[in-house]
């Protein structure tokens, strides 16, 4: 039995529902509403203690942290294959898993957030937004950094900055092979799709307009039919989001 504490367009949680998807696992989803920061409600913080989504329940153990979670499900459930099977395959994927989580995911959070998520923030009672952050362990930082008046320009240049060398380190490897660590589909193709997506709906596509490998890549992604189950209608920034709320500043940082 799988259950998956998830958001319908957290990128994390798309992570995760790809995997799933790839191994043909079903699972019963509960949405957590971060709006509502119902991820520092005790219930949640007992399932994961980094209050953060998403998190998987399987036969009653929690697994948390999207990357772990897939690494997990390869290990679980090997078949289909997603890791190398060769010690260098295997190291190349595991790079690219640490500098996802370390630049990519952390650099498209700020761009989300000014963007597209800050108005409702900035929507609530000061009390309540302060009361909240205060309770936050792993995004605190995060949080008071942006507060209810957006990013310094500065944080939100180096986040564009980092988002441009990551399409440029992807470009160094696709021009060598078809996925990132190699001749193989991987974990690492699997975590990093979602944050190009949320790239490309926050207006920062023109970063791989003239490179065809990065290119090609997310179409090959998006052909793979456990995308758009992972991926489904609805589940998309774009989607959710009114369009009048995106563009301001992304057309001025690129």
């Amino acid at each position: 039995m799988l259950t998956l504490y998830h958001l319908h367009h957290s990128i994390c949680s798309q992570k995760v529902r790809f995997c799933l998807a790839e191994k043909g696992l079903a699972f019963e989803g509960r949405i957590v509403d971060l709006s509502r920061f119902e991820h520092l409600e005790p219930w949640y913080l007992e399932i994961n203690p980094n209050g953060v989504i998403p998190a998987l329940i399987v036969d009653g153990e929690p697994i948390v942290e999207s990357t772990v979670i897939c690494e997990f499900l390869d290990d679980w459930r090997p078949e289909p294959r997603l890791t190398p099977r060769d010690a260098f395959g295997r190291a190349h994927m595991r790079e690219w898993l640490r500098y996802i989580d370390e630049v990519p995911s952390m650099a498209v959070r700020v761009p989300s957030f000014q963007n597209v998520l800050l108005p409702g923030y900035q929507a609530m009672d000061a009390r309540v937004f302060d009361d909240a952050v205060k309770r936050m362990s792993n995004r605190r930082a995060f949080f008071r950094r942006m507060g209810q008046t957006g990013f310094p320009q500065e944080d939100y240049d180096d986040a564009v900055r980092l988002l441009g060398e990551t399409v440029e380190r992807m470009d160094r490897a696709l021009t060598a092979a078809p996925w990132l660590a190699g001749e193989a589909f991987t974990v690492a193709d699997i975590c990093l799709a979602p944050v190009v997506q949320r790239m490309e709906e926050l207006g920062f596509g023109h970063f791989w307009a003239e490179r065809p490998a990065v290119a090609g890549w997310l179409d090959r992604i998006r052909a793979r039919p456990a995308w758009d189950r992972a991926l489904y209608t609805g589940s998309r920034f774009a989607e959710i989001f009114p369009a009048d709320v995106f563009p301001g500043r992304v057309a001025a940082a690129t």
